[in-house]
């Protein structure tokens, strides 16, 4: 059944899109209305799809589809339903604060023991930095040369109020990062203030003694997951809001407005490409890690990363991977899930990219130090949010919110986030696999005997990740 549904959705849209092309450009006159029944035919045999695989990606796809035939047929109903997208993003928005204050306290004062792995700690740390600021360079390089976010031209009232991003001095820009009141800078959607906020507060929690500091470490883990389970909760409502948020942008926009995206994804994809084959490749062959081999030991977890779109689904089989590679344990133990947190290479990368998406399509101009600002911002807020469900573009809405820049390009951002999120992970997964065995090669310590973890030390490694 499902097979029938899927080939009726492909011989429909193939029809629809035939004929739409051909009564535009006047080769086949049709009714307006025939190439309109054809493409909500095919909606609806994607819709019945959707519904007998039950997957949100599907529905979120379907929500696409249905906003931007809405938003072309019937512009003066579309605008109306600017309301699911703005709730939608409501939502989203109010998840980041607390979700950034757990993560990062867990992540900082739950790991006070790295100063106990001396070197180790020391080295991983300075290779996540290193190597995600250049895949944050990189996306940030990609966007402005394909100026893929000018395509996008903005109604007046929004381009009048993404002005309000106004140019400061360089000591204002570091006065903006420190909080004066943390309930005001979570109230005013200022970002870099909750991260530093978060930063200190586990630093000085690191110095507290431990009968006092675990039942507040205890209290930033429990609020971490129900943050993550809060996600997972508003997520249900992403086909709705995409819908919205797009019928509204269709209809404000017109339909020219989806053309950047594409040009938006292939920017995204070349510049993953190029960062694995000028940085990851080149620090393999540098770390002299026998590559084909190193291939065919991490296609599996890589595999998996794309198509789940998951970075944490991937760790217990990295894991195994990594070790039967000739990776010593205790380093795979420590280096792959502290990853996870410091060193998504490909979220890195889209995130800068993503968010200078934003700006070009607000038509911007802004100064090389409120650039300097949003990367920054980017870098430290992104640490931690790996387990979360389209963390890396709650990451670029928080961002966004702080600079004040427009809703409708993050709309469009959202419609194609699964393609996006599925090139990124696969990527994260890889650039964190290549950390491993370089650190250990650091070590001195690879080829290290293979040795099979047990089904118990995979869950322990998992566990202690989350």
């Amino acid at each position: 059944m499902k097979n029938r549904l899927l080939a009726a959705a492909v011989v429909t849209a193939t029809i629809a899109i035939a004929a739409t092309l051909l009564a535009g450009a006047q080769i086949l006159p049709l009714p307006g209305l025939v190439p309109a029944l054809l493409r909500c035919l095919a909606i609806f045999f994607i819709a019945a799809y959707a519904t007998s695989r039950r997957s949100l990606t599907a529905w979120i796809f379907v929500g696409l589809l249905a906003g931007a035939e809405l938003g072309h047929d019937a512009p003066a109903v579309a605008v109306n339903l600017q309301l699911l997208g703005t709730i939608f993003l409501r939502l989203i928005k109010v998840i980041i604060a607390p979700l950034l204050f757990g993560v990062l306290v867990v992540g900082i004062a739950g790991h006070s023991d790295l100063k106990k792995v001396g070197r180790l700690g020391i080295k991983s740390l300075v290779y996540f930095e290193l190597v995600s600021t250049i895949a944050m360079l990189i996306g940030y390089a990609a966007i402005h040369i394909s100026r893929a976010g000018e395509g996008v031209h903005l109604p007046p009232t929004a381009a009048a109020q993404s002005l309000n991003v106004s140019p400061h001095t360089a000591a204002q820009l570091i006065t903006d990062i420190f909080p004066e009141n943390i309930a005001k800078s979570v109230a005013e959607g200022q970002v870099l203030q909750v991260v530093v906020f978060s930063v200190l507060f586990a630093m000085a929690l690191i110095l507290v003694p431990d009968s006092k500091r675990r039942p507040l470490l205890t209290f930033a883990e429990s609020l971490s997951e129900t943050m993550f389970k809060f996600t997972n909760l508003v997520m249900y409502a992403a086909p709705l809001g995409v819908f919205g948020a797009v019928a509204y942008t269709v209809g404000h926009l017109g339909v020219g407005v989806l053309l950047p995206l594409l040009k938006l994804l292939a920017t995204m994809y070349v510049a993953l490409t190029f960062f694995i084959v000028c940085v990851l490749l080149p620090i393999a062959l540098w770390a002299r890690i026998p590559i084909k081999r190193f291939v065919n030991a991490i296609a599996g977890p890589v595999t998996l990363g794309f198509a789940t779109a998951s970075s944490e689904a991937t760790l217990p089989s990295a894991i195994e991977q990594l070790e039967s590679f000739g990776v010593p344990r205790e380093i795979v133990a420590f280096v792959l899930p502290t990853g996870y947190s410091f060193n998504m290479d490909g979220a890195s990368l889209y995130q800068s990219l993503a968010l200078f998406f934003v700006v070009q399509a607000a038509g911007l101009h802004l100064s090389i130090g409120q650039q300097v600002l949003m990367i920054l911002t980017l870098m430290i807020s992104s640490k931690g949010t790996a387990g979360v469900a389209r963390g890396s573009l709650l990451i670029v809405f928080g961002a966004a919110t702080s600079f004040h820049l427009p809703m409708e390009p993050l709309f469009l951002l959202f419609a194609i986030d699964q393609l996006m999120d599925m090139g990124r992970t696969a990527v994260s997964v890889l650039g964190n696999c290549v950390a491993c065995v370089v650190i250990a090669q650091w070590e001195g310590e690879f080829p290290a005997k293979a040795t099979t973890p047990t089904a118990g030390e995979l869950h322990e490694v998992f566990e202690t990740k989350k």
